[in-house]
C-alpha cells in the first residue's frame, strides 16, 4: 500500500489560506457555496490538500466552480495554461513514440501524479464560462479514444471570445501548451 501523500501543518495551514483567499475573491464563480464547508472537508482529506497544493505550485491557481451533488470539484483557474505544466507531449504512449528532442514528461502521466485529471471538452467550456482563459496560451484536454488510437491528441484555447478545440499529433508540445485539471473533493 503506498503512503499517503500529505503536506505539513504549516504547509497545510499555507495552501488553506491561500484557497480560502482565491475563493473569496472570487465570489462570482462560486456564488451558492460556502468555504467553511469545503475548508473542513479539506482539513480530514490530507490527500486532496497535497493535490491542491501540486496544483498551486505548478501554477494551476486552483478554485471551486461546481457542486456535484456532495462534492466540490476545483479546477485550475489560472489565466494561462499552468506554467509548470507546459512543454509536455500527450501521453506515455506519445512520449516514447520521439525519437528526438523528448519532453521532460507528458500530460496524462503528470496529471496522474498529482492526483488530478485532464478536463474534458464539457469541463473546459464550463471553465471559460467563470473567466476568460488560455488566450495566449492553449491546453490539453482528456482526448476521446478513437482519436487518440489515430496518434492525435485535443486541446483547447480561447481566442476571439470563442473557445476553440483543435487537434494534433499526441506527440507534439509547445512552450505555450500545457494541461489544466480538476479536483474532485
Amino acid at each position: 500500500m503506498g503512503k499517503i501523500k500529505s503536506l505539513s501543518p504549516d504547509n497545510s495551514a499555507l495552501i488553506l489560506e491561500t484557497l480560502k483567499h482565491r475563493f473569496e475573491k472570487n465570489r462570482i464563480r462560486h456564488q451558492e457555496m460556502n468555504w467553511d464547508v469545503i475548508e473542513k472537508r479539506l482539513q480530514i482529506m490530507p490527500e486532496k490538500l497535497w493535490t491542491l497544493h501540486e496544483m498551486e505550485k505548478t501554477g494551476g491557481e486552483p478554485d471551486v466552480i461546481e457542486k456535484d451533488n456532495d462534492i466540490y470539484v476545483f479546477y485550475d483557474c489560472a489565466a494561462e495554461s499552468p506554467i509548470g505544466r507546459r512543454s509536455l507531449c500527450y501521453d506515455r504512449a506519445s512520449l516514447d513514440a520521439r525519437k528526438e528532442n523528448k519532453p521532460k514528461h507528458n500530460a496524462i502521466e503528470m496529471a496522474a501524479e498529482m492526483g488530478i485529471e485532464l478536463l474534458t471538452e464539457q469541463q473546459y467550456r464550463k471553465l471559460q464560462l467563470a473567466g476568460n482563459f488560455d488566450t495566449k496560451t492553449s491546453s490539453w484536454i482528456l482526448t476521446p479514444d478513437e482519436i487518440r488510437k489515430l496518434d492525435g491528441a485535443l486541446f483547447c484555447d480561447r481566442r476571439y471570445n470563442n473557445v476553440f478545440v483543435y487537434h494534433n499529433g499526441a506527440s507534439s508540445y509547445y512552450a505555450a501548451r500545457g494541461f489544466r485539471g480538476i479536483l474532485r473533493v
